[in-house]
């Protein structure tokens, strides 16, 4: 799902709902991914703070546990804050299942301290947040979904690292820039897709938030294994759907084994 999302969660609460109403429910398992900070997108960072609790406290939480499953569908919620046990943020993507119970949960490893060329400047997620300490694989009724967010696709290490835990799909919550996503988003998605011989969805933010204080690239878009774009949604806001076959993963798995050929080690997540 591509959203706009602003400073009002009700609102973005409202989106979500208008638009998993629309759903065509099938014989199969269905899995909606949400874009990064799908309730909340401040202005600024800090604004996250607000609305960080517990994880057992979080109504963000349990309000995207209760669509999916009000839709019964499994959610890859985007993310939201969390606050961790040291009293920092964490900038979480929970997994649901199409009974609203919790598959997993991935805190967001690299945070995003970077200049940019737009209206903002200036970005500094570690104003508002801390990383994360571990990567994640999820077994879902469609199969191991290795989770990333944002950032994140930036650092190939962590998708191979996905790959050697299992993952046969790899989401990305994203809320790229306008200014880098025109320059990266795509290459990075497929490089990735195909790095990994993974499918790859990456969900995003897209046009101009909170009276044109951040402005984020869009361009959802589903990936094959083979670095295939299957499905995009350039602009606006809305949907992008395929149906999902892993055999396909196997098979090119099986026919260009390249985890096997890798001279190198297997990457570690530094402490």
């Amino acid at each position: 799902m591509q959203c706009q999302s602003s400073r009002s969660v009700a609102d973005n609460i409202a989106f979500i709902e208008s638009q998993l109403k629309q759903l065509i429910h099938t014989d199969g398992a269905q899995m909606v991914v949400l874009p990064e900070c799908c309730l909340l997108f401040g202005g600024q960072e800090s604004q996250q703070l607000q609305y960080a609790t517990r994880a057992e406290d979080s109504k963000l939480k349990q309000a995207l546990a209760e669509l999916a499953a009000q839709y019964q569908v499994v959610l890859v919620a985007g993310s939201i804050p969390i606050l961790a046990a040291d009293g920092r943020v964490y900038n979480r993507c929970y997994v649901f299942d199409h009974d609203g119970s919790e598959l997993g949960q991935y805190d967001k490893l690299h945070l995003f301290d970077v200049e940019v060329s737009d209206g903002t400047k200036q970005y500094r997620e570690s104003d508002a947040f801390c990383p994360g300490d571990r990567i994640v694989v999820v077994d879902t009724p469609l199969g191991k979904l290795g989770l990333a967010i944002c950032y994140d696709i930036r650092f190939s290490d962590l998708f191979r690292a996905l790959r050697e835990a299992g993952a046969e799909m790899i989401a990305v919550p994203a809320a790229f820039t306008k200014v880098t996503g025109e320059a990266h988003w795509q290459v990075l998605l497929q490089a990735r897709a195909i790095e990994t011989q993974c499918f790859v969805f990456g969900a995003a933010q897209w046009g101009s938030h909170n009276g044109g204080s951040r402005e984020t690239w869009g361009q959802s878009m589903i990936v094959s294994p083979w670095g295939e774009i299957i499905a995009q949604k350039p602009q606006g806001t809305g949907w992008l759907q395929a149906d999902i076959d892993l055999q396909s993963v196997h098979s090119i798995r099986a026919k260009m084994p390249v985890m096997g050929h890798n001279r190198f080690i297997a990457p570690q997540l530094k402490v």
